[in-house]
């Protein structure tokens, strides 16, 4: 037998203990693969430091990010969805939204304040997609009605933040009525001459897309932002063919008329209030 084949593997000696690395220190961006320090990635709002993609941010931390320090007061924080329809697909509707509500500390997908940006008094909201992908249901649509009759009661600014996956299945019609009601309160709110600035996120499709989330004054999204009604997946198994590279990404609906500007989420509270700034009456 070889000598190489004799050879005892080495081990460790002694009452070694084995080391454990914390879970969520390192990230990899979904962009371009680099991996960074979890930590790295939230001082920059959830921008890759390599390459500057766009991660998915959370409602609040969005929030908290655009708005004044110390300004911001939540409302309808109590409202919870129901199940009028009795829902059940392999476990009940509020079954899985109590999951949800427990896993994202969320009791909706969307959150609603009122604070100030650089001084100026606006009503906000921004999606959390995180709960059940952010899809709209009564609540939410009853949540963003209420975004809008506060303004137009205030005649302050409105500024929302979406990113959805379209209505929420489990509440039926129920849900898709919410584009119709979410629609008629922007109407209203047009009587009090003040703007409706829509951030565009990644994604933002279905209902939402296709209601007010496109009735902006202006309309702004995020660089490289899924946006639109039906997947790119689902229009090409439908019209069966092959869609022209980057359909319904930002940067194909900005050059194609759809929106007024793409702009990066660092810059994103700097250029809203110079907007508000020149558009408010």
């Amino acid at each position: 037998m070889a000598w190489f084949k004799r050879m005892v593997a080495p081990s460790v000696r002694g009452d070694a203990k084995k080391v454990s690395v914390p879970t969520g220190l390192w990230k990899k961006c979904d962009g371009c693969g680099a991996v960074c320090l979890a930590e790295e990635f939230s001082e920059l709002l959830e921008i890759c430091p390599k390459c500057g993609h766009h991660d998915r941010i959370g409602a609040r931390a969005r929030i908290e990010s655009f708005l004044d320090e110390d300004s911001i007061e939540e409302l309808a924080e109590e409202l919870s969805p129901s199940d009028p329809l009795s829902f059940s697909d392999n476990k009940p509707y509020l079954s899985r939204v109590a999951e949800t509500q427990a896993k994202t500390k969320e009791r909706e997908a969307f959150v609603l304040v009122t604070g100030r940006l650089q001084g100026r008094p606006v009503v906000a909201g921004a999606f959390a997609f995180a709960f059940m992908g952010g899809s709209m249901g009564s609540v939410v649509g009853e949540k963003v009605t209420m975004a809008f009759e506060l303004a137009t009661q205030r005649g302050c600014p409105v500024i929302l933040f979406h990113a959805s996956g379209g209505a929420r299945m489990q509440e039926g019609i129920l849900s898709l009525m919410q584009m119709a009601k979410t629609s008629a309160a922007i109407g209203r709110f047009r009587s009090v001459r003040q703007p409706y600035v829509s951030v565009l996120t990644d994604p933002t499709t279905g209902g939402v897309a296709a209601s007010f989330a496109m009735l902006g004054d202006v309309i702004v999204a995020e660089p490289n932002a899924l946006v639109g009604f039906a997947g790119p997946r689902v229009i090409e198994q439908t019209i069966r063919q092959k869609l022209p590279e980057g359909f319904q990404r930002s940067e194909f609906l900005l050059e194609h008329g759809v929106i007024d500007m793409i702009v990066p989420r660092r810059e994103l509270r700097p250029k809203i209030a110079t907007l508000i700034r020149l558009m408010a009456s």
